[in-house]
């Protein structure tokens, strides 16, 4: 969004229906407000539209957050159904007025050139006026930026387009003509800033300082026919260049890569950055702890018998990982035993050094029947440790059906008692690695 819109939210406030902003009813559910601006801001995105149409959606967007702003939270709704658009306007002795803070990083944090982003418009500090702190650096853009578990493990280097803002050099950042002069702007007095009250609560308020919407934060206002041609007295013009983004191996979630001095400019301020924070989406095979890696490790009845020598997996930069497990004195694998492959983790930044890769074993048993005749199910017999004979003496033994297809959720269903769906032996199970019965 750019700055010259911003007027749109402060001082046209009482010519806005919110409700036919989103083309809903003023008896709309929260849920109906937020499906009605999904949908209005999807549809007037400013990058969902003709260039020439941009200027006019940009307008259509805007409006759509700030009626959404207002009718989702139930004290500003209220306020709004109660005194219109008028209890927003300090300017008329409204108690609220949005968060001016908010209402810019929405308008100007918006960013392009990349999938799933759209244009890094607007998000510099405002500019300097008579009598203002001017911020040394202007505000840096934030964005979420994900990546995949292979190119984190690999590396990535990837190219954008950036659009911003940068002083005009045509004007030199002042806004007017050589020879123009600014007088201070009438409502906030050429300090760029006023003052308004805000309502925290019910019969609370609280004063805070906003971004004067007529001057745009300049303080200054150039007369219309003095305006600079190039940037029509906003002081800066929009600017495209081609960015790289390099994402080191084993870079991790959360981790922050910053584009230094790449986010808006404006006279009188260094621009702001452009942060990106590192996203892990997540992986169909590995999960990631620092620098390790875990996989569940899929064997037969066979292998865990017996061992195998075979790929079992295919790592993150596309070789297949053997393993030859002959299991010494006959030893076998068991469900839920781990195996530790040193060296097959996560690299790790500025190090020739890698984590560790844990392997879970998991059983797969054989399908029903896979048995044919009595002759190969005595061969198993045979070749399976035989059962021990019970040592406990019964003065009757009955032998019972037995159903193959049960379900521990039916365990005492419908008793009210808080260990009825195996809740006590599940617990029991993940505390002492096996399933243990519930006490009574």
């Amino acid at each position: 969004m750019r700055q010259s819109d911003l007027e749109f939210s402060v001082n046209d406030v009482e010519e806005v229906d919110l409700y036919e902003v989103l083309g809903i009813s003023n008896s709309a559910s929260k849920v109906e407000i937020k499906k009605a601006y999904h949908k209005a801001a999807l549809a007037h995105h400013p990058d969902k539209v003709a260039v020439e149409e941009r200027e006019e959606a940009e307008i259509r967007f805007k409006s759509a957050k700030q009626a959404y702003e207002i009718l989702s939270d139930d004290d500003k709704r209220h306020l709004y159904d109660t005194h219109g658009m008028a209890a927003f306007d300090p300017a008329r002795g409204g108690g609220q007025q949005p968060d001016m803070d908010d209402i810019l990083a929405q308008m100007f944090g918006g960013m392009g050139g990349m999938p799933g982003m759209g244009g890094f418009g607007g998000m510099g500090g405002m500019p300097g006026g008579p009598g203002r702190n001017v911020p040394r650096k202007g505000r840096s853009v934030e964005q979420e930026y994900e990546v995949t578990l292979e190119e984190l493990y690999k590396g990535k280097t990837t190219k954008f387009s950036n659009t911003k803002n940068i002083v005009c050099n045509q004007c030199e950042g002042s806004g007017g003509k050589k020879g123009s002069k600014s007088h201070d702007c009438s409502v906030c007095n050429g300090r760029g800033v006023k003052q308004v009250l805000r309502q925290v609560g019910p019969g609370l308020v609280t004063q805070e300082t906003v971004a004067c919407g007529t001057c745009q934060g300049s303080g200054q206002i150039i007369p219309e026919k003095q305006r600079c041609k190039k940037c029509k007295g906003k002081k800066v013009v929009e600017s495209k260049n081609v960015l790289e983004l390099y994402i080191p191996r084993g870079a991790r979630q959360g981790e922050r890569i910053v584009l230094q001095g790449e986010a808006d400019q404006l006279p009188d301020q260094e621009p702001g950055d452009i942060i990106f924070t590192l996203e892990e989406a997540e992986h169909e095979t590995f999960e990631r702890a620092g620098a390790d890696l875990r996989a569940i490790l899929k064997i037969s009845l066979a292998e865990a018998l017996t061992g195998f020598n075979r790929v079992v997996l295919t790592h993150l930069d596309g070789r297949g990982i053997q393993l030859n497990v002959q299991q010494p004195n006959g030893k076998v694998l068991r469900p839920g035993q781990v195996l530790k492959v040193p060296g097959e983790g996560m690299p790790m930044k500025r190090s020739d050094a890698k984590g560790d890769l844990y392997l879970q074993v998991d059983i797969e048993f054989p399908e029903d029947g896979w048995l044919k005749d009595d002759a190969a199910l005595q061969r198993v017999k045979d070749a399976l440790p035989k059962t021990k004979p019970s040592e406990a003496k019964h003065e009757e033994v009955e032998e019972v059906e037995v159903e193959f297809e049960a379900d521990m959720e039916e365990f005492g269903a419908g008793s009210g008692d808080p260990r009825a769906g195996g809740a006590e032996w599940e617990d029991d199970e993940e505390e002492e690695g096996g399933p243990q019965c519930a006490t009574q």
